[in-house]
């Protein structure tokens, strides 16, 4: 069931990582955000998440975990494993400081106006200060998309159909994120190439947290340690949601259009996981 799909797992994770690119290439090429496409966007994404957290990975990690353990036990490790995932998540964010953290994502407009104050003031510290935001900011992204490029991987190797609504929902995730790590690189530099390559090399983090978790997990791999790894990336699904997404869509938009965007992402799920049945 699992090294059937090795090959696809890497592929999706690897497109999931790299869209941090097009929100790189819309940083640098628009002139102003389009909030209301970053809204509906990240609604969508966390209105995917949440649905196939709840209705997919919670019972299938229950399912593999009572076949380990029993009933009682195997329902009761299900939802500590979950949390654990919240938990993890929580203490990464927790990590990195608020201004660094990559889910406080600048708009195009205001790093546009402190670019110019810096130009006007020839103030190289501002500058200076300008590119390590943005290099903390790829930092921070690329300890966040560790644990996503497991949770994608992991669930392309259970359920292909699954993983592939994951990787969209990731994907449109990330390029927000593109934008926060480009941006103030390339109001900082100048240098498009150079905010594209740190935008670029961030997403890359995916790939590589799903390979390594693949070296570590695949020796111990069985219905038990399946189940309770497949919980914690519920987990982790729904702190995304709830911590990062939600909060940008409402941020980007009009509290309507972060609605619009959640129920449409898990209708589409809905019907998706229906007609895959």
């Amino acid at each position: 069931m699992f090294h059937s799909n090795i090959v696809l797992a890497f592929l999706l994770t690897l497109f999931a990582g790299l869209s941090t690119g097009i929100g790189s290439f819309i940083a640098l090429f628009s002139k102003r955000t389009n909030t209301g496409f970053l809204s509906v966007s990240m609604g969508f994404s966390a209105g995917v998440m949440i649905y196939v957290s709840m209705i997919e990975i919670f019972p299938k990690a229950e399912a593999s975990l009572i076949e380990t353990f029993g009933y009682g036990i195997g329902s009761t490790y299900n939802v500590i494993a979950f949390f654990a995932g919240i938990l993890f998540m929580g203490i990464v964010d927790r990590m990195i400081p608020s201004f660094e953290n990559p889910h406080e994502l600048p708009e195009l407009e205001d790093i546009e106006k402190l670019s110019e104050k810096v130009k006007q003031e020839h103030n190289n510290l501002d500058s200076k200060k300008l590119h390590r935001t943005g290099i903390f900011i790829a930092l921070a992204i690329t300890i966040h998309n560790f644990p996503e490029g497991l949770a994608t991987f992991l669930a392309v190797l259970h359920d292909p159909a699954l993983g592939i609504a994951i990787a969209i929902a990731i994907a449109l995730h990330n390029i927000p994120e593109g934008i926060a790590v480009s941006v103030p690189i390339f109001y900082a530099t100048g240098n498009k190439k150079k905010a594209f390559l740190y935008s670029f090399l961030s997403g890359l983090a995916e790939p590589l947290g799903a390979v390594i978790g693949f070296l570590v997990l695949m020796p111990f791999m069985s219905p038990g340690v399946f189940g309770f790894v497949f919980a914690m990336v519920g987990g982790i699904m729904i702190y995304i949601s709830f911590d990062e997404l939600l909060p940008a869509s409402q941020k980007y938009g009009k509290h309507h259009y972060s609605i619009i965007g959640l129920i449409v992402g898990m209708l589409i799920m809905a019907i998706s996981l229906l007609i895959l049945e």
